[in-house]
């Protein structure tokens, strides 16, 4: 079969990462990417590709604020890109932004591309550590702000959520693992020991993943049951059971045109090809949604990318599941009708997952496709699924990847517009915020926040009145706390008072 010159594939992919005790070892994070790119580029025919990029793609960071920090990079690694571009925050930014460019290859806009995240976090923390804290002398390009941002920029929360405190991954993911547990039908105890096992299952995987922050293979137990290292952040979630974003860790793709690869001379055996990709939202704001245990823009996106690639989720032999939280894995599984590693021989994460293989930032997405090509290439003919999420279950992207060029009926890859997929999420029911609100409602999802003594100090409930709309509410009565983090609280009735500026629970 003919390869059409213009189908997109990745020919490279690079990761670097470093953990110095001095901070004033590390290198700044822009350094630490381009360590990535030199990673990519060790094959002559990558090094002439990577220098005459045209475009230049670095994912939002939040450890260093470059005006523009894909002109930044192209100056470490001496290229000169006609264009580059900044993306808006959301981990499902790199997904994103590999579909767009893939399109743009593919339609003859772009011929050569590099995408890059990176985050310095542990530097910075152990700078601010030192006694006194330091400042680290990270460069500041005088460069003007990058001119085009892609991304939907609106924040993750509305104002509604921040006055009930719900507006930090860590407050929010918990709510939507108790709806998950209601949902299923499990005591607490038979959800931690489920939950405990899908996190074994990502731990065993970063323990094989010799890029991995942490190659420990915790027990289950470990992992959800509290230690003097393990404090319970917000119940149910211990740290273990959190997105790890003290890393230092960046990762480069690589991608050009099939007709540019191989004048380059990329051998075939390293190329990558991205079949097909796809995004949705959910409704936007998780007060909005019909039901905090399901993600619907999860399901069209994959659903989507497969039938782009016309393909169905049995052939998909490798996968990595989004995994800031291990309500987000199983978000995907519901949508996705994935029944785990219980039975199912296919591993969720080819990584770990970013509790274990590391967290930075927006950019985990970018390891995790350089996880998948490096799957791909390992196992020729096979086809891989990665998935990427932003803000609170908000943002999603699908892509899909072989070793062998699209297999579709007209032999070329599909990346699917928003507009095709969005309208498909947006048709589907979704519940008003009932604001300031006093009556009677039944709680469908508890959150309970800890301080670093074990002590219970807030509760965040959501819960549905009786006309369907969803009311938030707060609690910091001692005695139902410790009851909530001892038995479900979800399904059951209570009264809600509104106050002044947020709704409580009556006791």
């Amino acid at each position: 079969m003919t390869i059409d010159p213009r189908t997109p594939v990745i020919v490279a992919v690079g990761q670097s990462e470093q953990r110095f005790a001095n901070p004033f070892d590390s290198l700044e994070p822009i350094d630490l990417l381009a360590e990535a790119v030199h990673d990519a580029g060790k094959h002559k025919s990558i090094k002439h590709l990577t220098a005459k990029a045209d475009t230049i793609c670095v994912i939002d960071m939040m450890s260093w604020d470059y005006a523009d920090p894909a002109k930044s990079l192209a100056r470490r690694i001496h290229a000169d890109p006609r264009r580059t571009i900044a993306t808006s925050t959301g981990g499902n930014s790199p997904q994103m932004m590999l579909n767009h460019l893939a399109r743009e290859i593919q339609s003859g806009v772009t011929e050569v591309a590099i995408l890059g995240g990176v985050e310095c976090v542990n530097t910075r923390w152990r700078a601010r550590k030192i006694d006194p804290p330091v400042v680290l002398d990270w460069s500041t390009d005088a460069d003007p702000p990058c001119p085009d941002v892609m991304g939907d920029p609106r924040p993750g929360t509305s104002d509604y959520e921040n006055a009930h405190a719900a507006f930090a991954p860590t407050s929010v993911y918990p709510l939507f693992e108790t709806a998950i547990r209601h949902a299923a039908g499990r005591s607490i105890e038979e959800h931690r020991r489920e939950v405990g096992a899908l996190w074994e299952h990502f731990a065993s995987q970063a323990a094989k993943n010799p890029r991995a922050w942490s190659k420990t293979a915790y027990s289950a137990d470990e992992i959800t049951l509290t230690s003097p290292t393990n404090r319970m952040v917000v119940f149910p979630y211990t740290k273990l059971m959190c997105a790890n974003i003290d890393v230092d860790q960046a990762a480069a793709i690589v991608m050009c045109s099939y007709g540019a690869a191989t004048e380059a001379g990329v051998p075939s055996d390293e190329m990558v090809f991205p079949w097909s990709g796809a995004e949705a939202n959910d409704h936007y704001f998780f007060t909005e949604r019909w039901s905090l245990a399901d993600s619907p823009a999860i399901a069209t996106a994959v659903s989507t990318a497969l039938a782009a690639a016309e393909i169905g989720m049995d052939d998909i032999s490798q996968m990595d599941l989004y995994s800031c939280f291990p309500s987000a894995v199983q978000l995907a599984m519901r949508a996705l009708k994935l029944k785990g590693p219980k039975s199912d021989s296919r591993p969720l994460t080819l990584t770990g997952g970013l509790g274990f293989a590391g967290g930075p930032g927006n950019a985990y997405v970018v390891r995790s496709i350089a996880a998948m090509v490096d799957a791909c290439r390992e196992t020729p003919g096979s086809v891989g699924l990665v998935t990427a999420l932003g803000w609170y279950a908000t943002k999603h992207a699908a892509g899909i990847y072989s070793t062998t060029p699209p297999s579709t009926s007209n032999g070329a890859a599909a990346f699917v517009e928003k507009t095709e997929t969005q309208p498909l999420v947006d048709s589907l029911p979704s519940r008003e915020p009932a604001g300031a609100y006093t009556g009677a409602a039944k709680i469908e999802a508890t959150a309970v926040v800890m301080e670093r003594d074990g002590s219970p100090s807030q509760g965040i409930i959501s819960a549905l009145c009786p006309d369907g709309r969803r009311v938030l509410l707060n609690t910091s009565d001692k005695q139902v706390l410790t009851s909530m983090t001892e038995e479900a609280w979800e399904g059951r009735e209570i009264q809600v008072v509104a106050g002044k500026h947020s709704n409580t629970l009556e006791v």
